[in-house]
């Protein structure tokens, strides 16, 4: 009996210093990126995100029982164009920088910061995913504006389940993770996000502008590709047992799976079963009517 005790203590002995062995090498610390906003403390973050959950789900739909929708399709404009812009700034940002792009594709794989410059590039790196963070938080204005229309039909649990999803991700990955690849992804998903908005904020301008977005049927096409070379990078990224942390890669994996799924179950029921008719949107002289027909069709859930 007290050989089975020993053991099992042993066995919790090494267990948990196989877990804080794992953590010390997973985990990084950064006095100045954990004293960002948002990063430091998962307290407002978490605050932003359950005042996002109660009102998308509970009180916002309460103030608008007894409402009429409101007309914000101005906001929305300006939405579209300011998300149109932002990750178009991102984009440009590491492409602009004095030597991101060459240290981009030739530390794909395992990134060094042997020199002072090497240092000042993983920084930018960095502050280019703190960005893309705040963009997401952003993005959250996205549902509230389906309430506020009362379009609450679109407030479905993946559309919210998204959208929480990726400010968690994006604050977990810049508090404990840190890793520079990150950015590389965020610079593919910006770039999709540019064709996005782009897209959205014309097709809110009015029936005019549709014979003009033929084009729709590409933006979710180019959403779906981003998905399969994220896989393909994280699948890199595994067989060359390169320097990512490996907790973070696998729930990145799994979330990037999620998404393959939805996009393409958006896919096929968008444009191979329904069989959507552009013209009927042409023919539309309701603005609001038009935003509500994209909104059902044409909304895809970005990644």
């Amino acid at each position: 009996m007290t050989n089975m005790y020993t053991s099992i203590i042993n066995y919790i002995i090494q267990t948990k210093d196989s877990l804080q062995e794992f953590i010390q090498s997973e985990v990084k610390y950064d006095e100045e990126i954990d004293s960002w906003l948002f990063v430091s403390k998962p307290w407002p973050v978490l605050g932003i995100i359950i005042v996002y959950l109660l009102f998308v789900t509970k009180i916002g739909p309460k103030i608008m029982e007894n409402r009429q929708p409101y007309n914000i399709i101005n906001v929305i404009l300006v939405f579209n164009f300011v998300q149109f812009s932002y990750n178009g700034l991102l984009c440009l940002w590491i492409l602009l920088i004095p030597g991101i792009p060459k240290y981009i594709f030739t530390h794909l794989c395992h990134i060094t910061n042997e020199t002072q410059h090497e240092k000042y590039l993983i920084k930018c790196l960095h502050t280019v995913s703190w960005f893309y963070f705040i963009s997401k938080i952003i993005d959250l204005l996205d549902t509230v504006f389906f309430v506020l229309r009362k379009k609450q039909s679109h407030v479905s649990f993946l559309h919210v389940y998204h959208h929480t999803k990726m400010v968690i991700s994006c604050w977990v990955h810049l508090r404990f993770f840190k890793s520079e690849q990150a950015a590389y992804g965020a610079w593919l998903n910006s770039s999709v996000h540019i064709a996005m908005y782009g897209y959205y904020f014309l097709a809110a301008l009015g029936p005019y502008m549709q014979k003009y977005l033929w084009w729709k049927v590409y933006v979710t096409r180019l959403q779906i590709a981003q998905l399969f070379i994220a896989v393909g990078y994280i699948v890199y990224l595994y067989k060359y047992d390169c320097t990512m942390p490996k907790a973070l890669a696998f729930t990145v994996i799994i979330d990037i799976f999620a998404f393959i799924y939805l996009f393409m179950d958006f896919y096929k029921s968008a444009y191979k079963e329904n069989k959507i008719n552009i013209v009927s949107i042409d023919n539309k002289n309701n603005k609001e009517d038009q935003i509500d027909e994209i909104d059902t069709v044409d909304k895809i859930k970005s990644s």
